[in-house]
């Protein structure tokens, strides 16, 4: 067999063919999300695994009316919040989210650079130098759908973290015990992890991304939006694409995110390691605890999910902004052809590796990336849930009832977050 015929084999292939929502749900796991999960088992042990079945209907949800609102209107995100905020209000929130995601990359490449410093023993420094680059050169040199197709593939770096399970020993019936009844004294550290989990796993970006990325497929295959198609049985199709591929891959994300949860919490709470600052620390303490091998799967899941993540953080925000403004925003699109666009994506990650140098801490970064996102999440969950109700916006294609209750659930859910989050701080 030939390179030619394997990589026909390899674009054929089942994984080759789903739609954004498996991309979305891992970059929802990226390096700092990883952070936050670690720190929740290492302090509180298997009484914060109930987070993720919580979370999932509340997150899948929002996702699956972002995937419909770009499908069905055939414009990301930004371009129909036009409909529903005044556009300085619009402006500022992506500006918002602008910010928020340049924090969230600094913390992600210096976790992918900490970690790739245990494992090579290279500096760190050099290695996030490393990443960028090779994730900046991946957005801009390679149209979408070679640069998808990839991204796709990279997704099985999640798996990673269920095979970790299989090196450390697992008290399966306390974990079903504590998963629906938690032993959990709520205070204000347990209410702060609360917090951070939602906050990672009902990230703003993602719904930009989400949305865009049905716009980019539609255009890919030559179709045309589902409110301007005549094709019932393609709009039924696809409308169950969407639900499908959304609600899988949220639940590959959660159960990475409980996997993370799991294995610190029977490996570093068992042990007394009860404060985790970095993905690399979270790594290293596994690596006496849990052995050689531990350490390599949860390390290479650090690096698998960052290189998807950064890109996506940066692809967001350049969706959204171009958006606004009404530039060319397309990755299938040559840097020729859209400027301005892929400016934005260079701008972000620089910016974020220049923090790296500079006296600002990535953990420092990744808590005003959290508070920036906390802010910008609740506003642009109301409009989503507007827009996805509104018959001049969607058509016939609007939420139903279960995505309404579900969707206003999250909603609410992140307001009081976010309330709880200025409070405490």
């Amino acid at each position: 067999m030939n390179l030619s015929q394997i990589w026909t084999r390899i674009k054929q292939h089942p994984l080759s063919r789903v739609g954004p929502g498996l991309v979305t749900g891992v970059a929802d796991d990226d390096p700092s999300g990883i952070v936050t999960y670690s720190q929740a088992g290492a302090q509180f042990g298997l009484n914060m695994l109930w987070t993720m079945p919580f979370a999932y209907p509340l997150m899948s949800t929002i996702q699956v009316l972002c995937a419909r609102i770009g499908r069905v209107t055939g414009r990301g995100l930004s371009a129909n919040m036009k409909l529903a905020f005044p556009p300085a209000v619009l402006i500022t929130l992506v500006l918002l989210l602008l910010i928020a995601n340049v924090l969230n990359i600094a913390a992600d490449i210096a976790a992918m650079g900490e970690v790739a410093q245990l494992v090579t023993g290279i500096n760190w420094h050099i290695m996030t130098g490393i990443f960028v680059l090779l994730t900046l050169a991946l957005q801009i040199l390679i149209p979408y759908r070679h640069y998808v197709f990839f991204l796709k593939w990279l997704s099985l770096s999640l798996l990673a973290y269920g095979a970790v399970l299989f090196t450390v020993q697992i008290p399966w019936s306390d974990v079903l015990w504590s998963t629906f009844f938690p032993r959990l004294t709520w205070n204000s550290e347990s209410a702060a992890v609360v917090v951070g989990i939602f906050g990672t796993t009902i990230s703003p970006y993602l719904f930009f991304w989400q949305s865009s990325q049905e716009v980019e497929d539609m255009n890919l295959h030559g179709q045309i939006n589902l409110l301007e198609s005549k094709n019932e049985a393609e709009i039924k199709a696809e409308l169950r694409r969407i639900h499908w591929d959304t609600w899988s891959g949220m639940l590959y994300s959660n159960v990475a995110a409980y996997c993370i949860i799991l294995a610190t919490a029977v490996t570093l709470h068992v042990a007394g390691v009860n404060d985790i600052n970095t993905a690399a620390e979270a790594a290293a303490a596994l690596r006496p605890l849990a052995g050689e091998f531990a350490f390599l799967l949860f390390a290479l899941g650090i690096l698998g999910v960052g290189l998807m993540g950064v890109p996506i953080l940066a692809g967001s925000a350049a969706y959204a902004l171009s958006e606004v403004f009404g530039w060319r925003s397309s990755l299938e699109d040559t840097a020729a052809q859209a400027r301005k666009f892929y400016a934005i994506i260079a701008f972000s990650v620089f910016i974020a590796l220049a923090i790296q140098y500079s006296p600002i801490s990535p953990m420092k970064a990744l808590f005003w990336s959290a508070v920036i996102n906390g802010v910008v999440a609740v506003p642009l969950m109301i409009a989503i849930m507007v827009l996805s109700s509104k018959s001049s916006v969607m058509g016939v294609y609007v939420a139903s009832l279960p995505m309404k209750f579900f969707g206003w659930l999250a909603t609410g859910f992140m307001a009081v977050a976010a309330a709880y989050l200025f409070i405490a701080w």
